[in-house]
Parts: structure tokens; C-alpha cells; sequence
């Protein structure tokens, strides 16, 4: 059967489930975006842009906005399409002399902030109506699935995923209606030694703040650290990775029509080199920074320590001793590392299996499960960080080590147009022996973070899980992880020797999942970052201030006393 036959099929079949997406395509190297919605439903009131028309004959724009104002810049910067190569979007690119409006802005912001717990506290009310505005209008279908689509053309990732993304970011906006911003700043106090003395502990804002974002999720990330960051109090700029900014500024259009003032957050399409200059010129109280691990060393060390960090995550997967739910567990796996192609910060990167499970079928229905990804509707599809001549480069240095073999993948994806800077592989699964991994010789290159649709597998005995403990030890980034057992004593014994900040544990647990409702982020590193809940939110966009009142009145017959 022709590739445009199994596409007809599969769109068939598609259209006959309530609320799904397809992919439609005219051939079979040139996809196009749909969902069940489309064509029913107009762009949304605040919207610039049309999904459906963005292309290479009607390419989008994205404006930079500052100091309450859109603008453009003098140089734009085109961004390719993901899935065929064409410049669909073209993106007003600051230059380094452009900056200046963007440095006077922050500057603007004293660092009290522009409210706290002693000064304009309204503003706590009116970042709970926003945001209840705006939760409203995000669980709308048609602007639910706008922003679905949106994120499909730019990050390309099945309508499911994306839709996903789009919950969350609703979900979260719901959770801080009414009363809940304020109640990210509740205070307390402490009687102090004598009447008239009071200790008050506040949650104060950095005042001006930075925020860079990546690629991968194109508005759950940007849009909750931005929300956080000015129910705290802070005027932060946002820079989105400009691939996907698009998505974001159309977010922020939303954010205005829901009362967002427009002087409270500036937004920046510029280079790595431009941006760093702005924050070595406009000094932000503090920068929350993710992405790459390089980076953030960097910035760390430009801002003299200034930031939060969700950065990299080479994440770790244990299968426990009892075997059960083998369906289930393979599914959950292919999940965490396949899923968006596998460019997810929490993706599993390798995959620990206790010698009992050998005699399952979960290799075969991992293998099975990977193999039915396909383009057409984007359970795979282009990885925007590494060409395929590199995943397949990093393949073939590992099929070096000692007993190492390709249990499935391995090879570029066919028959499709997806443009050479971006890569095209299939779910790939590299079996490397535990004895060398954990060699000194092995261990850098098996860990490697590759952000694409690839895993390690290993396999360990059990009086061999101290190597396992020892090797996630020696693992540089701590995000995520999951011990998959029921086994009371080894949860102990896993969970008590490790530090991942995200750990899934029990048979269901997964790498993924940044839900609305537990903190998702790093640990064992004082500048780690979390997002999404009130603890993420005060730790990384508030930090402590005590204010002792002592009025008085004095001691009777109070003497001046000695010099001490």
C-alpha cells in the first residue's frame, strides 16, 4: 500500500474518533495540520495569526514587545519549517544596538517590585482575576485548540501532546484565581523578647527579572515561570527560544485581552550573544534560566550566581525486582522516551531492568510499540536540536563499547521532507552491559544527553543494584527518574540513595509528566529551579525578608547602660 493510501486510511479512522486530530497531506513528504476543529472555528480574537495559513507563501510574523508597546527591529530573522524546509515565519530579530529601550525597562522596576506585601498589595487581586480570565478563555475549544495547533507547527509533536501542554497551562491559570496569588505571599510572625517587639517573615520580589525558555514546550514552560514570576511581584522579560516564540507572543495578546497590563512583562526575539549582553547591561535581580547544562554554567557564572536553573536531565528509569503489568510497563517506557520525539527534559534516557524481567516480553513490545510511531501524525517526527548525522554518529560510538547492540531504530526516518538541519530518526533502543557502562573509559559517552528519540538499556543482577546507585550517583543533572516497583524494601532502598527532584515510584511510575499539581524540577543543586506549584512559585520568584517591629514603649526608669 502507497504512503498516501496509508495516510487516507489512517485519516479515515482518525476522523471517526470525537475530538481527535489528523495530519493531513497532499503527498507524502509534505504534511499539513489539522485537527477536528479546523475549518470550524476562526482564529481567536486576539490572535495575529491564522495556523492554518502560516506557510511559506503567507508566512507569519512575531514583534518584540517593550515597555508596553509591540515593535519590530531592524533585522528579521526567518525560521524554517520543521516538517518541509520553507521559511514560514519570520521573527523581528533585536540587534545588539536595539537593546537599549529593553535595559531602560527593567531598570524602570525598583527591586522592591512593582507590588509586595507593604506596597500596592491590589495587585495580588488583579493577578488572580487575570488569571481566572485567562484559564477561562484557555478551556475554550477553539482557543484550546488554536494554541494546540500552534505548537504542532513549530514543535512538532502529536495533537495529543500538544493538547496537553495547553491543559496544563489551563489548569495551572485555574489554580491561581481569586485568593490564591495572595496566598503565595502569606507571612508569618514571631512574639519577640519584650512588648512591642515583633518578628515578620515576608515573601519579597527580586524587583527585575530575566526569563530564557527553550523550544520543547512552547507554552506551558514560558507561560508559567512568567505568571509566577509576576504574581511574586517582578518585571521579568521574557525570551523564548525564537523557533517557537510565536507561541508565546500569541499568549501574551491573550494575557492583554484578559487584563494583563502592558508595561508588566517585555518580550525579546535576539540571539544568545545579544541576550547575554542585555543581561551584563541591564543586571536583573535574578534570571531563571532552561535549557542546556552548557548555558547555564555560563550564565551562572556571567551573573555572579543570580539565577535558577531547570537545566538538562540525563534521567534514569529502574525496573524493579517483581515483574508484573509487563504491557503496561513497556507502554510507560516508550512513553517517556519516544513521546515528542524524545525532546523532553524528562525524557528516559536509560533504562535499568533487574535480571527477573529478562524472561518478559518487554524488550519485544518496547521494540513493538516504537516501531508503530510514524510522521503522519507526529508520534514521531523532527528533532529541532541535532541532525540525524549526529544521532547516528553518537549510535555508532556506542555500538564500539563491548557487548553493545542495537535492539531497535537506528536509522533515519523515510520518506519524508523534513529540512537537514534538524534530525529524522527512528525510536532507537542501544542495549550497552553494565560492566562497561560504569567503566571510566564508557561512562561520559553512555550518559550523554542526546535530546532526540534515543535510549540506553541495561540489564543488572541483583546484587548488582549498588553499581545502578552508584552510576545515577555519578549522573552530572538530577531532574527526573522512576523506580518501578511495588517492592516496599527496594523503594526504600532506591528512593533513600538517590536525589532526582521529580521521582516517580510505584508500577506506574514514568520519567514525564510535569502536571499542574507537583513541583517539577532539580534537586541536589542550590540554584535548582521548580515549576508549577505555590513551593516552585516562592522559591524561585520571592525570596525572604524579616521585619522586626520594636515601638516600644521602654523600660521604666530606663539608664543609659556601659559601653559593651
Amino acid at each position: 500500500m502507497s504512503m498516501f493510501a496509508l495516510c487516507r486510511r489512517w485519516m479515515r479512522s482518525e476522523a471517526a474518533k470525537a475530538s481527535r486530530p489528523f495530519l493531513r497531506s497532499s503527498s507524502p513528504a509534505s504534511p499539513r495540520l489539522f485537527s477536528s476543529h479546523s475549518g470550524s472555528f476562526n482564529s481567536p480574537p486576539f490572535a495575529t495569526v491564522s495556523v492554518e495559513h502560516i506557510s511559506g507563501s503567507q508566512p507569519a510574523e512575531v514583534l518584540n514587545l517593550v515597555q508596553g508597546e509591540w515593535k519590530t527591529s531592524s533585522w528579521w530573522n526567518w525560521i524554517v519549517d520543521p516538517l518541509n524546509g520553507e521559511h514560514f515565519i519570520k521573527v523581528a530579530d533585536v540587534q545588539e544596538t536595539e537593546i537599549k529601550p529593553f535595559v531602560e525597562s527593567l531598570s524602570k522596576c525598583p527591586k522592591y517590585g512593582l507590588h509586595n506585601p507593604l506596597r500596592a498589595p491590589e495587585r495580588y487581586i488583579i493577578f488572580g482575576d487575570i488569571s481566572a480570565k485567562a484559564a477561562h478563555m484557555l478551556a475554550r475549544p477553539e482557543v484550546s485548540d488554536f494554541f494546540s495547533r500552534l505548537i504542532q507547527r513549530v514543535s512538532p509533536k502529536s495533537y495529543n501532546q500538544a493538547q496537553a501542554e495547553v491543559y496544563v497551562s489551563q489548569k495551572f491559570l485555574e489554580n491561581f484565581s481569586g485568593d490564591q496569588v495572595r496566598f503565595l505571599a502569606r507571612s508569618f510572625s514571631v512574639p519577640g523578647n519584650h512588648l512591642g517587639q515583633q518578628s515578620n517573615g515576608f515573601r519579597w520580589p527580586y524587583g527585575p527579572v530575566a526569563i530564557i525558555t527553550p523550544f520543547n514546550f512552547p507554552l506551558e514552560i514560558p507561560l508559567l515561570q512568567v505568571m509566577g514570576a509576576l504574581y511574586m511581584g517582578n518585571k521579568p522579560i521574557l525570551k523564548v527560544d525564537s523557533k517557537v516564540s510565536i507561541v508565546m507572543e500569541q499568549m501574551i495578546r491573550l494575557l492583554h485581552n484578559c487584563g494583563l497590563p502592558k508595561e508588566d512583562v517585555d518580550f525579546i526575539n535576539t540571539d544568545g550573544i545579544t541576550m547575554n549582553k542585555l543581561l551584563m547591561e541591564a543586571s536583573p535581580s535574578m534570571t531563571l534560566f532552561t535549557g542546556s547544562s552548557r548555558v547555564a554554567e555560563k550564565l551562572a557564572a556571567d551573573l555572579k550566581g543570580r539565577i535558577k536553573l531547570e537545566d538538562a536531565g540525563f534521567d534514569w528509569k529502574i525496573l524493579g525486582p517483581d515483574v508484573q503489568a509487563v504491557d503496561y510497563v513497556a507502554w510507560v517506557c516508550d512513553q517517556d522516551a519516544y513521546a515528542c520525539s524524545g525532546q523532553k527534559c524528562s525524557a528516559q534516557s536509560i533504562l535499568f531492568i533487574h535480571e527477573n524481567w529478562s524472561s518478559s516480553a518487554l524488550l519485544s513490545k518496547m521494540k513493538f510499540l516504537a516501531e508503530r510511531r510514524k510522521l503522519e501524525d507526529l508520534t514521531i517526527g523532527p528533532v529541532l536540536t541535532v541532525t540525524t548525522d549526529s544521532l547516528l554518529a553518537h549510535v555508532e560510538k556506542l555500538l564500539q563499547v563491548p557487548g553493545s547492540k542495537l535492539l531497535f531504530g537506528g536509522r533515519p526516518l523515510e520518506n519524508h521532507s523534513i529540512p537537514s538541519i534538524y534530525g529524522a530518526l527512528k525510536p532507537t533502543a542501544l542495549f550497552v552491559p553494565l560492566v562497561e557502562l560504569v567503566k571510566e573509559s564508557n561512562f561520559e559517552l553512555a550518559t550523554k544527553e542526546i535530546f532526540g528519540p534515543f535510549q540506553i538499556v541495561t540489564e543488572y543482577r541483583h546484587d548488582q543494584l549498588p553499581l545502578v546507585l552508584d552510576a545515577c550517583q555519578r549522573m552530572h543533572a538530577h531532574l527526573t527518574a522512576a523506580v518501578v516497583s511495588n517492592d516496599l524494601l527496594f523503594l526504600q532502598e532506591v528512593l533513600g540513595k538517590s536525589v532526582n527532584g521529580t521521582t516517580y515510584a510505584g508500577m506506574r511510575a514514568r520519567t514525564t509528566g510535569a502536571p499542574q499539581n507537583h513541583w517539577f524540577g532539580p534537586a541536589g543543586d542550590p540554584r535548582g529551579a521548580g515549576i508549577g506549584t505555590p513551593e516552585a512559585i516562592k522559591l524561585v520568584w520571592s525570596c525572604h525578608r524579616e521585619i522586626i517591629h520594636d515601638v516600644g514603649p521602654l523600660p521604666a526608669n530606663w539608664v543609659l547602660p556601659p559601653s559593651s
